[in-house]
């Protein structure tokens, strides 16, 4: 019971999360000093045509008055038009966040995979060779600019040595959509050859996205272990002989763990921020892409809808990560 009041209790805090980031996010948008109305227009366009399209869309409101509007649409699931495309903006994000979704969920299927037995191995190898080599090499990951990492891959990778393709999401035709991820559907429509095609580019992406996340789990992975493996149980279960690997899987890991889960949600986020640039770079037709095409083209609603989208995912990934850390320890309630 106590395990499903927190759950609610962390729900109910997205609420106000999400609330606020609105109001943020539109105070920002409207107080960069631009024109929205004239970028529409275009460079030709006179000051009626101008002042027309801003009547047209609201932009020559008061502030509070076009917050209030916002608002209300939003309630009701309306994320607004785009002002270049005038397509629904929830009809934009929902036909490319599959792709943003499908990166980066592989991308922390590689973080945790690689992250935490490696993290597991330093900690039981502390201060060897390994274990500094292994330290070098997780700063480095973590220091290093995400897009001069995809850009390097590219080159050696892709251009050099020719094994992995450098840009979208697959080569040739894409499968029948079903669930709009690539491998998915490929598996489902039963055809390896896509799933083969759309897997060969999933893997310079996510090992650009993934490196930075995957050297912050191997960090926290080992200090968690070092830092159970000094405990007074784990010391008591050495006397009595248990096995290493007994020790460390069975009883060191989970605990140690306990400071590792709460940085997936951390990560889950870097992830959905940094996957803007990797798309950029990757040529990735996703959440990133359309963000600075809006970006650039200061498409306000579509700007204010993927940062909705992006602090949802967030959230949601954080709220994920508690409730596995309930589980793997419910102390923590």
């Amino acid at each position: 019971m106590r395990i499903v009041k927190s759950i609610l209790m962390r729900l109910a805090c997205l609420v106000p999360t999400l609330f606020g980031l609105v109001i943020v996010v539109f105070f920002i948008a409207y107080y960069v000093p631009s024109n929205p109305g004239a970028a529409v227009a275009g460079p030709y366009a006179d000051a009626a045509q101008i002042a027309k399209i801003n009547e047209q869309w609201g932009f020559d409101k008061p502030v509070p008055v076009q917050l209030w509007r916002y608002l209300t649409r939003l309630v009701r699931g309306d994320l607004g038009d785009s002002l270049y495309t005038h397509r629904e903006i929830s009809q934009e994000i929902f036909s490319r966040f599959p792709a943003t979704l499908e990166l980066v969920a592989f991308s922390m299927f590689f973080t945790l995979v690689f992250g935490i037995p490696i993290g597991v191995v330093s900690a039981i190898k502390r201060n060897t060779m390994f274990d500094h080599v292994l330290r070098a090499v997780s700063i480095s990951g973590i220091a290093l600019a995400v897009f001069w990492i995809g850009i390097e891959f590219q080159f050696l990778m892709g251009y050099k040595a020719q094994l992995f393709p450098v840009s979208g999401r697959i080569e040739g035709a894409a499968p029948h959509a079903i669930t709009n991820f690539y491998t998915l559907d490929s598996l489902l429509a039963l055809d390896p050859s896509a799933f083969w095609r759309s897997a060969k580019s999933l893997v310079l992406p996510v090992l650009t996205l993934g490196i930075g996340p995957c050297a912050t789990i191997i960090r926290f992975t080992r200090a968690g272990v070092l830092n159970t493996m000094n405990s007074d149980y784990v010391l008591y279960e050495k006397a009595m002989g248990f096995r290493r690997n007994v020790l460390i899987f069975k009883y060191v890991l989970r605990n140690a763990l306990s400071s590792t889960i709460p940085q997936i949600g951390l990560l889950f986020g870097f992830m959905l921020a940094s996957g803007f640039v990797v798309e950029r770079v990757f040529s990735w037709p996703g959440m990133g892409a359309f963000a600075v095409e809006s970006i650039l083209m200061m498409d306000y609603n579509a700007v204010l809808g993927v940062a909705i989208w992006t602090g949802v995912a967030y959230s949601v990934g954080s709220l994920l990560s508690d409730v596995l850390l309930i589980i793997v320890d419910p102390r923590v309630v």
